[in-house]
């Protein structure tokens, strides 16, 4: 079972004054994670966090991390202006399919580069020129397995560059006169294993001599990016960040410091396992209905939390209104003109009555920020339950004025 972080007294209180649905995150619990993961890397004098921006992009949100000491990772310009306004000044640009005012504006804001393209090093070059510090996005293809689990197809990706195009890159860099050098992989997402990280943190040290080898490059960073994982299921055990951070430690002791890099920083990216237990989406039962199976309709639908419909994405869901009611196998429905509409399918949970508080797990990362607005349903609130325990609203929910505002012609704008 999953315990919320609220509760059940805390939450009838925020729902008073709050109208359901609203994502609802824990600060208390943020800053633990944030501290704790840099506990974790804290042998290294360079580590820093770069928060993925996509995965909470909210001030109030990234504020709090900035006040642990992270920066920010950010995937379009937008990001980037979000975070420039907000004083950030560790700012790493991870994009793709990047357009020319998006790497000119990079450039002007002096944020980190991080190249997923070996063409993009040529374009970059045209369109803004190249600074000092360039980093390179590397994608191993194949399958990536840890023993006899498959843990994700690379190869599949879009994302990255060949070993080939990357030694490439980096003798292109020196060329034409960039100073400093990173690398970056992305090999596997949501992965719920100790394993991972220091895994792919052994394969990646042993490219950084190969890249000295082949190129004289000697790389001043190495981001191991995101793709360590929650456990949003129960029948998941979550990661123990000291144990990844200590054992991405003993692969740099072995292979980083005896060859004469000891000196590498490394870099995260850490959005999900940051942020996705530290928020709840909080919605109500408006309606049940019974045909071939139960149904239990909720205000919330896929506008406001889209994993379980786009990925068939497990969130563990409490009954907080009735926890010990006699268990009922359901479906838990939103509105949306969409089957695929469901938060849960043929699932035991406590009787779910009308009016009853739910909490949907684990919608702290790519919950609010995957949103959108189908049907005409609008984005909810973002509610942020404070240290001291009460309850700030940190992003009002839309309104139909919003859903018209881009409009013009129609009146409906006004």
């Amino acid at each position: 079972m999953k315990t919320p972080f609220v509760s059940k007294e805390q939450l009838d209180q925020i729902t008073k004054k709050f109208p359901t649905p609203f994502h609802l995150y824990d600060e208390k619990g943020i800053r633990e994670t944030a501290r704790a993961v840099n506990k974790a890397f804290a042998w290294n004098p360079g580590f820093k966090e770069y928060f993925a921006v996509k995965a909470t992009p909210n001030p109030s949100i990234l504020k709090i991390l900035q006040e642990e000491g992270c920066g920010v990772d950010c995937a379009t310009d937008v990001e980037v202006m979000m975070a420039k306004k907000l004083g950030f000044k560790d700012i790493s640009f991870t994009s793709n399919d990047t357009r020319a005012e998006e790497f000119v504006y990079a450039r002007e804001v002096e944020a980190m580069i991080n190249l997923d393209a070996y063409e993009h090093i040529a374009f970059l070059d045209e369109v803004a020129g190249l600074p000092e510090t360039v980093s390179l996005r590397y994608n191993p293809g194949g399958v990536f397995s840890l023993g006899t689990d498959i843990m994700d197809h690379p190869e599949d990706s879009k994302f990255g560059m060949t070993k080939a195009q990357l030694l490439q890159g980096y003798k292109d860099l020196r060329a034409k006169g960039v100073k400093n050098f990173g690398l970056h992989a992305f090999l596997a997402s949501n992965t719920v294993t100790n394993d991972y990280y220091p895994t792919l943190a052994g394969q990646l040290f042993e490219l950084a001599l190969e890249i000295r080898e082949k190129t004289g490059v000697e790389l001043s960073f190495i981001n191991l990016s995101g793709g360590i994982g929650v456990d949003y299921s129960p029948a998941d055990k979550q990661n123990d960040i000291a144990v990844i951070g200590q054992g991405v430690h003993e692969k740099f002791d072995q292979i980083l410091v005896p060859n004469g890099l000891g000196e590498i920083k490394i870099f995260t990216e850490l959005g999900r396992f940051m942020l996705a237990s530290h928020g709840h989406l909080i919605t109500k039962v408006l309606h049940l209905k019974d045909t071939y199976r139960h149904y239990v309709g909720v205000d919330a639908s896929a506008v406001n939390l889209l994993r379980p419909a786009m990925y068939d994405a497990y969130h563990h869901i409490t009954n907080i209104s009735n926890p010990n009611g006699k268990v009922q196998v359901v479906d838990v429905t939103g509105s949306l003109c969409e089957n695929n509409d469901k938060f849960a399918k043929n699932r035991e949970l406590p009787e779910a009555r009308v009016g009853d508080t739910l909490v949907i797990h684990d919608t702290g990362a790519h919950g609010f920020s995957m949103g959108y607005q189908y049907n005409g349903r609008l984005r909810s609130a973002e509610i942020l339950l404070q240290e001291d325990g009460t309850a700030k609203m940190i992003r009002r929910a839309e309104r139909p004025e919003d859903y018209f505002a881009t409009l013009y012609g129609f009146g409906l704008d006004e």
